[in-house]
């Protein structure tokens, strides 16, 4: 064992003298600490129509990255869990159908939140899809990674313990304008655990359609931190995760995981392992 540990150490030292990662960035992060945005602030807007879907993400749904998670609540009542896609804009030549649930937290009770599989897509294609009904529909698109390869080239953004803060607001802009393809989630979403009651449901709302300007558009692969635990038996919770184990699904079942919160996935010509500092662990 020992043998292995040099081996591996001395390959990772060779491979470190031939990295020259440089400066890939200007951006300074404007002084700590930064407030909560305000409810009414637009950022936090509810979209118009009745029953309009919101706080839409993807994700990657399956190991090899030829398909995707779709997820969106619909705040009154279930409406519909169809998604319609195709490969050109408004033309939407297949759909599939999802499910949906809700759950409560202390006095507050969720949304509907809805979860769609779309599988069997192709590598390297836009796809443009729809969700909602009527007037409500609401329309979106995202690109699908290259085929598997050591040497397809793909950009990554590495996001952790983002809020929703001013500085918050600031750090997703400029990774939206950074040209990144898909973001590895490093823990701690929305921060909802800093307030009691029914405002933190209320705070996973607003983060998720804060949030949408971009996870609407391309997969987030999430991890959990600690601000996902929210153990507050004061108020009757005590089953860790669950607001983000019922928000965001993770395509654990595809690497043959025991849970949502560690899994695998390759995508482009990156192996991708999520691991969970925080959860449980026994012999």
């Amino acid at each position: 064992m020992l043998l292995h540990l040099f081996i591996l150490s001395s390959f990772l030292l060779c491979c470190v003298e031939f990295v020259n990662a440089g400066i890939t960035s200007a951006f300074i992060r404007s002084e700590f600490p930064s407030v909560d945005i305000p409810l009414d602030n637009e950022v936090f807007a509810v979209p118009k129509g009745q029953n309009a879907p919101q706080q839409v993400h993807i994700t990657q749904g399956d190991y090899d990255g030829k398909a995707v998670i779709i997820s969106w609540v619909t705040p009154d009542q279930p409406g519909s869990s169809l998604v319609q896609y195709g490969l050109s804009d408004g033309n939407y030549a297949s759909k599939a159908k999802g499910s949906f649930r809700n759950y409560t937290f202390g006095d507050y009770k969720s949304g509907f939140i809805h979860q769609c599989y779309l599988d069997g897509l192709e590598y390297d294609k836009k796809y443009y899809y729809k969700i909602g009904e009527g007037d409500a529909a609401r329309s979106f698109w995202f690109q699908t990674p290259p085929k598997i390869n050591p040497d397809a080239s793909y950009t990554f953004g590495i996001i952790g313990d983002l809020g929703q803060t001013y500085n918050s607001l600031s750090t997703l802009k400029h990774y939206m304008h950074s040209g990144g393809q898909t973001v590895l989630f490093v823990g701690d979403l929305s921060y909802a655990d800093r307030y009691q009651y029914h405002d933190v449901g209320v705070r996973w709302d607003s983060w998720g359609r804060f949030t949408e300007q971009s996870t609407a558009y391309q997969p987030w692969i999430w991890s959990a931190g600690n601000h996902e635990i929210e153990f507050m038996p004061y108020m009757g919770e005590v089953i860790p995760f669950k607001s983000y184990l019922n928000r965001y699904p993770t395509p654990y079942m595809a690497s043959k995981s025991s849970s949502p919160l560690w899994y695998a996935i390759r995508r482009a010509s990156a192996h991708i392992i999520v691991l969970s500092s925080y959860s449980p662990f026994g012999n």
